[in-house]
């Protein structure tokens, strides 16, 4: 049995034990000097107190022992008391600092809910995070990256997750299951196919462990758009093909970056997919655009299944299962 008791002491955290150890070191002087002298310490409880002020080396001079023994007793409580003491918050420091670098360098684990997962570190998502905690409605992100040693990012709405993506004890310390978002970047430091390969994977990981999150997946080679969608992916980024849009865009204007200028607007803004009101059904698109205007949104088009319509003819009539895009 005391050896059981003792094996469970070990078992302890250090600092629990160190604690423990001192407030037994208190209770054993303080019992003493009771006893020792119970003219100046007439309870056990200010010989506890006089153990604590002593060991703590306040010593306010409120109890003092006269005895050669209580005089003994001081001196062996200031070896022990003090040793005990000085270890505890010595202990309580280093653990302090112990848990603030584990939390840097992405070793702590998430706890929350509503949160945004990033996986990934590169200009696409520094440039995400700078937007997103940038905002008067900050919403809490965990990034995720292989490669940093520490959090890139000096925010205390960014929790940073060190290891690879597609590992599920890494997914698992970003509590997935109450994430809102996850959005996965390409390493385009690997070669385009092995970087599609590798975000598919990810994704495989994140909609194994939970398949009710809502993933949007970074693709960069055309012919892997069909594997993430299989894969299930709830929206795919084609970021070549964007980017190729606006080079298409460049060679044919006169120089004058119309179109660079319009997505820097859209930065500001927030394009909506509004679910069909049951008055709105069977009105023209020129019918709801001016309520809509009225309401500070600006329709620019209708997404009817998998079909994206943008400026439609002014009678074209809105179905029930209808999505109104619009700008706010």
């Amino acid at each position: 049995m005391p050896n059981r008791v003792y094996i469970g002491f070990l078992r302890l955290p250090l600092l629990v034990r160190i604690l423990m150890m001192a407030l037994l070191v208190f209770l054993t002087f303080g019992v003493t000097i009771h006893l020792l002298e119970p003219d100046t310490f007439p309870t056990i409880f200010d010989g506890i107190w006089w153990a604590i002020i002593t060991a703590s080396t306040v010593g306010y001079g409120d109890y003092v022992p006269h005895s050669f023994f209580g005089r003994l007793t001081a001196l062996l409580l200031i070896l022990f008391g003090v040793a005990f003491v000085s270890s505890y918050f010595g202990t309580l420091a280093a653990a302090a600092v112990t848990k603030q670098d584990a939390l840097s360098e992405g070793k702590i684990p998430f706890q929350g809910t509503g949160h945004i997962i990033i996986i990934g570190w590169n200009e696409r998502s520094k440039e995400l995070i700078h937007k997103l905690t940038s905002t008067n409605n900050q919403q809490m992100i965990v990034l995720i990256d292989e490669t940093l040693e520490a959090n890139p990012v000096k925010s205390r709405f960014v929790h940073f997750i060190q290891g690879k993506g597609h590992v599920d004890d890494t997914i698992t310390k970003s509590d997935i299951e109450n994430a809102e978002k996850v959005l996965i970047t390409a390493d385009r430091g690997n070669d385009e196919l092995q970087a599609d390969m590798n975000s598919i994977l990810t994704l495989l990981t994140i909609k194994g462990l939970c398949p009710e999150v809502k993933c949007i997946i970074e693709i960069l080679t055309a012919e892997q758009v069909v594997n993430a969608k299989r894969a299930g992916a709830d929206e795919v980024i084609q970021s070549n093909k964007l980017t190729s849009v606006f080079m298409i865009n460049s060679l044919h204007s006169k120089g004058d970056g119309l179109l660079l200028n319009v997505i820097h607007q859209l930065q500001e803004s927030r394009l909506l997919a509004n679910p069909v009101k049951e008055t709105d059904i069977g009105r023209s698109f020129r019918e709801i655009a001016p309520e809509l205007i009225e309401d500070g949104l600006v329709l620019i088009g209708v997404k009817r299944g998998d079909q994206t319509i943008l400026n439609p003819p002014h009678s074209f009539e809105i179905l029930d299962d209808d999505e109104l895009l619009t700008f706010k």
